[in-house]
């Protein structure tokens, strides 16, 4: 009886689990057919397979090709990801392990903006970087994620050193480490987990932004993945959506192969986040 249970439950999650992925499964069908046959029929095997859609596609539609939007997208990405990871670290590591005046107002007001909805400060952001001259630019994007303006991944951060007990770092100075030096020595490599999450989440955030990319840069040149593809959609009046599919494709793949090559850390760090009030 019990083999039969366990039988009948992995059947039924690889049942939801195709279900999950066809979607997935029908795009990457999509990226070889034509038009006709991509509305006239929902399996999962096509007629005939085509790579063109994949060499026009990356063509691009005007003077500039899908290579430029992809480097685009990695020059915006990675700076980000990367002051977020260490902006955040510092930021978590200092409510945690530091006192300082206004700690628990400072930590009160970071976690209310949280509440606050992004359509409220678009135009005062707008205003902001446009008298620093940083529009048409990836500064609004880049500047920011270095200087600890993501609340969401600050508290992710803090909650994971309050799980850190405090004996490390009074061992630490014991031996002589300071605070950077407890940081960088006994704490950021406990933190690996966080860290890959905190980037994780950044990187298939900031890679996907279609809304603020819009708002701030106004150049094709300059355009990113998502701005490009929706771009493709209007440059042509007859649009070939196999080529369309093709590039969603390839957009994704990125995130899909960061995730699952770090899904390790990830779970990880997400499961050990918060454990501690």
């Amino acid at each position: 009886m019990k083999k039969l249970s366990t039988l009948s439950s992995y059947m039924l999650l690889s049942l939801f689990g195709l279900i999950m992925i066809y979607p997935l499964l029908w795009l990457v069908s999509a990226t070889f057919r034509t038009n006709a046959e991509i509305f006239s029929s929902i399996g999962l095997i096509p007629s005939h397979i085509n790579w063109d859609s994949y060499i026009n596609g990356w063509k691009g539609t005007g003077q500039y090709s899908f290579g430029t939007f992809y480097t685009n997208s990695i020059l915006l990405t990675l700076p980000v990801v990367v002051g977020t990871a260490l902006s955040s670290l510092l930021v978590g590591y200092g409510f945690v392990r530091f006192e300082f005046p206004l700690k628990k107002i400072l930590f009160s007001l970071m976690i209310s903006t949280l509440m606050l909805p992004g359509a409220v400060i678009i135009i005062p952001r707008y205003l902001l970087f446009k008298q620093l001259g940083w529009l048409d630019s990836y500064l609004p994007f880049i500047i920011p994620a270095f200087l600890g303006t993501f609340p969401f991944f600050n508290f992710m951060m803090v909650q994971f050193f309050r799980g850190l007990p405090r004996e490390l770092d009074e061992s630490a100075k014991m031996d002589g480490c300071g605070s950077f030096g407890i940081l960088l020595r006994i704490l950021l490599p406990l933190c690996k987990p966080a860290v890959f999450s905190v980037s994780i989440i950044q990187f298939i955030w900031v890679w996907n932004d279609f809304f603020n990319v819009l708002i701030y840069v106004n150049s094709v040149r300059k355009f990113t993945l998502p701005l490009a593809l929706r771009m493709s959609l209007d440059a042509v009046a007859n649009v070939n959506w196999s080529e369309i599919m093709a590039m969603s494709l390839l957009t994704m793949l990125p995130c899909i192969f960061i995730f699952f090559l770090a899904q390790k850390h990830f779970v990880e760090g997400i499961s050990t986040t918060g454990l501690k009030g």
